[in-house]
């Protein structure tokens, strides 16, 4: 299982989560999104307008048949959509992240301690690969990681 971090020092999980939905999309893969109830429709939207040519397919979960959704975006780890992966867009950690075979995890700079304790606590725990990624100007790098 994997997780990784992903600190949000220059762009909101709207800009980030359209090109890591892209990338799990192209592998056949489907994935789950959490966040506040609030920031769904604002996700949805990012979403929907990726590129000027495309979109990536989704649904908000209860507006539709979840479990056809490649993407669904919800408030809670209901894994309706059968996903591999899990986005936790709110900062929130849930231990339900371990039963996906990968969770991105997203946080804002004002979350780095809940981060920080989060990476220590899963450190301990055997079977976790753990990855981390900031924003350095217009590109990530990763820093530590855990194999």
């Amino acid at each position: 299982m994997r997780v990784d971090f992903y600190q949000l020092t220059r762009d909101p999980p709207a800009i980030v989560l359209p090109a890591i939905a892209q990338n799990i999309m192209n592998a056949h893969a489907r994935l789950l999104v959490v966040s506040g109830t609030d920031t769904l429709p604002i996700l949805s939207k990012s979403l929907w307008t990726y590129r000027d040519d495309s979109f990536l397919a989704h649904a908000i979960a209860g507006q539709g048949d979840d479990s056809m959704q490649p993407i669904l975006l919800s408030d809670s780890i209901d894994n309706s959509n059968s996903a591999q992966m899990l986005a936790l867009c709110d900062g929130i950690w849930r231990d339900e992240a371990l039963s996906f075979a990968r969770t991105f995890y997203m946080f804002a700079p004002d979350q780095i301690d809940d981060a920080r304790g989060l990476w220590k606590s899963l450190m301990a725990k055997d079977g976790l690969e753990l990855h981390y990624w900031k924003q350095d100007g217009r590109k990530w790098v990763e820093g530590p990681s855990k194999k």
